[in-house]
Parts: C-alpha cells; structure tokens; sequence
C-alpha cells in the first residue's frame, strides 16, 4: 500500500473563538474537526492556524505537506503576504490544494 498523503489542515481559527455558538460546534476549531475525521481515515495530518508563527505555514511545513487544506471566511486579509507567496510557489511545484 503506498504512504498516506501528507495533509496539512489550515484555518485562521477566529470564527470558532469569537462566537460561542460555533464554540460550542467545534470546541477544537473547525481545522482540529476535519483533522480528526482526517486521521480516522487513515491520513497523516498536522494543523496550523492564522496566529502561529508564520501563519503555521513554514517552509518544513510546506516540504512535509503533499496537501494543503485551506479552511477560512473571514481575517484572509491578516494572511502575510511572504506566506502567500510560499504557499503559491508550492502549490505550483505539485502540492495539491
């Protein structure tokens, strides 16, 4: 059986904390929800979030990720340009999105 594809599961992790409602849906944020659900099925998966250290999107990050799951609505504008950038360039060099 080939390796798992390396996902990794990003969101900005805002809605979750500001409104107590969608607190109380996804006490792990919704990133921590499909992540789970995710590994259930067998994939590796590692999260990150808007306010990590470089958006939780490091180069390391990137070379480990063959998938990128994007999960956002709101605070894209709070996206650093520079992560931009390198997620772009990884997704242009076969990293799926």
């Amino acid at each position: 059986m080939p390796d798992a594809p390396r996902v990794t599961d990003w969101n900005k992790y805002r809605h979750e904390r500001s409104d107590e409602e969608v607190a109380k849906v996804y006490p792990d944020g919704i990133h921590g929800t499909l992540a789970a659900a995710l590994r259930y099925g067998g994939l590796e998966v590692q999260t990150a979030t808007l306010d990590e250290l470089e958006h939780g999107l490091t180069e390391e990050v990137l070379h480990a990720t063959d998938v990128l799951l994007w999960w956002g609505h709101m605070a894209h504008n709070e996206v650093a340009d520079e992560v931009v950038e390198r997620v772009h360039e990884r997704v242009l060099a076969s990293m799926g999105l």
